[in-house]
C-alpha cells in the first residue's frame, strides 16, 4: 500500500509476514497466496506490501539462483502484492517452541551475520518493484548485551563496514537498499541514546529501524528520541508499527493477573518500569518481573515488550501503548516532513497472544492482520498522507 506525503515522499505501507511459520520457498508462496492476498482482498487495496521474513538458508538459496527469485517476485505480482522491505532480525527458526534469545544469534561479531544480511538485500534489489525508490532491510542491534566487550563491538563495526560496501554495490547497480539496526530493550543498543553513541555516523546506507514497541517499552519520548537520532546522523530506514503492554499500576492484583496471561514460552518479553524521577528498572522476561527471584517494583508503571494487535490492544486493567505510537508516527510523518518511508505492521505474536485474544483460524488471523494494516492507514491518512 502506497500513501503519498504532503512533501511527495511516497510511503510504502507493509505487514511484516515473520507472523507466519514459514522455513521454505513454498512455505513463503503459501503465505502469499493464502494470507497476503487474503489481507489486501479484506482491505479492498488494489496493492498491498509485505514485509518479507525469510530465514538465512532460503535468503541464501534466493541469492544464488535468481530464477528462484523471480519466481517469488512474479507470485507477488500476481496476487496484488510487493516489496520493498525485508526483515532479517531473526535468522531462522523463529517458530520453534523455545525461541527466546536463541532470536540474537547469530549476532554481528559473527559473519553469518554479514552473509545473511547481504543475501537478504541481494534478494530485494531483485524483488523491489521498477519504480520503487530503494528498500530496506531491517536486522539486530549488534548483539544481546552479553557477553559484549571492546574487541566484540571492533568486530561488529568491522561487519557493519562490509556490508556497507556490499550496499553501495547495489546502489551502483541502480537497486538502492538501506540496513537498519533494530534498537530493542536487553541488547547492546537497547535505546536511541545508544544508537547515538554506538552506531552514530554510520557508514553509507545504514542506519535505524525504529520499531514502536521497542520505542514505548523503554520510555522514551518520540519527538526527543527522533531529534537524538537526528543528531547523531542516523536515519530511520524504516519503521516497525507496533504496540506494547502497557500496565499503569503494576501493584493492583487485578493488573498482574490480567499481565501474567501474556506469560509464554516462545517469545523473549523485556518488562520495564518507569518512576517518576524518571529512574527505569527492567527485567529480561516477564515472568520475571512479576515473581522472579528479583521480581520487578511495583511502585512505578510497567511496559512490557509484547506486541499486541494495534487495533485491538491490551484492555483494562491493562491498556496498549497505541498513543505513543500515534505520536511517534506524527513525529516521523506529521507536517515537518517525512522522516522514514517505509512503515510495517509487525504483530508477530498473534498465536501466543491470551488464548481468548487468539484468532481461531487462517481466516481469522487474516481479517486481523487486515484490520491492524486499516488502523496504521488511518492514522497516517489522519496526518495528512494520500493513498496512491
Amino acid at each position: 500500500m502506497r500513501l503519498r506525503h504532503p512533501d511527495g515522499t511516497v510511503v510504502h505501507l507493509a505487514y511484516c509476514t515473520n507472523v507466519h511459520p514459514a522455513e521454505d520457498l513454498d512455505g513463503v508462496l503459501r503465505q502469499i497466496r493464502v494470507h497476503g492476498g487474503g489481507v489486501r482482498q479484506a482491505l479492498g487495496a488494489d496493492r498491498l506490501g509485505l514485509g518479507l521474513w525469510l530465514p538465512a538458508p532460503l535468503a541464501r538459496e534466493l541469492a544464488a539462483d535468481p530464477r528462484l527469485t523471480d519466481r517469488l517476485r512474479a507470485e507477488l505480482e500476481a496476487a496484488g502484492l510487493e516489496t520493498v522491505t525485508l526483515n532479517a532480525f531473526p535468522y531462522t527458526g523463529f517458530h520453534a517452541p523455545v525461541v527466546k534469545r536463541a532470536v540474537y544469534r547469530p549476532d554481528w561479531t559473527d559473519r553469518a551475520r554479514l552473509d545473511y544480511t547481504v543475501d537478504c538485500a541481494r534478494v530485494l534489489a531483485r524483488l523491489l518493484p521498477d519504480d520503487a525508490a530503494r528498500g530496506s532491510v531491517s536486522t539486530l542491534p549488534l548483539a544481546w548485551r552479553e557477553p559484549w566487550d571492546p574487541g566484540r563491538l571492533s568486530a561488529a563495526r568491522a561487519h557493519l563496514a562490509e556490508l556497507s560496501d556490499a550496499l553501495e554495490d547495489l546502489a551502483r547497480r541502480g537497486r538502492p537498499v538501506r540496513v537498519g539496526l533494530e534498537p530493542e530493550p536487553g541488547c547492546v543498543v537497547e535505546t536511541t541514546r545508544d544508537a547515538a553513541r554506538l552506531l552514530g555516523d554510520p557508514p553509507p546506507h545504514l542506519g535505524v529501524c525504529l520499531d514502536t514497541c521497542h520505542l514505548a517499552t523503554a520510555f522514551e519520548e518520540p519527538g526527543a528520541a527522533l531529534d537524538r537520532l537526528s543528531g547523531a546522523g542516523l536515519p530511520v530506514v524504516k519503521t516497525q508499527a507496533s504496540a506494547a503492554v502497557e500496565v499503569p499500576d503494576p501493584a493492583d492484583p487485578a493488573a498482574r493477573g490480567a499481565l501474567a496471561a501474556f506469560t509464554e514460552d516462545r517469545f523473549l518479553h523485556q518488562t520495564r518500569a518507569h518512576g517518576r524521577d524518571g529512574a527505569r528498572q527492567g527485567r529480561d522476561d516477564l515472568d520475571e518481573a512479576l515473581g522472579g527471584a528479583d521480581p520487578l517494583p511495583d511502585g512505578a508503571p510497567w511496559r512490557t515488550h509484547f506486541h499486541v494487535p494495534l487495533h485491538a490492544p491490551a484492555t483494562a486493567p491493562l491498556r496498549g501503548t497505541n498513543e505513543h505510537l500515534a505520536r511517534t508516527l506524527e513525529f516521523l510523518l506529521g507536517p515537518g516532513g517525512a522522516r522514514t518511508d517505509h512503515v510495517e505492521v509487525e504483530t508477530y505474536t498473534w498465536s501466543v497472544l491470551p488464548e481468548e485474544r487468539r484468532p481461531a483460524d487462517g481466516k481469522g488471523l487474516t481479517e486481523g492482520i487486515a484490520a491492524e494494516v486499516a488502523w496504521a492507514r488511518d492514522r497516517l491518512t489522519d496526518l495528512g498522507l494520500t493513498l496512491l
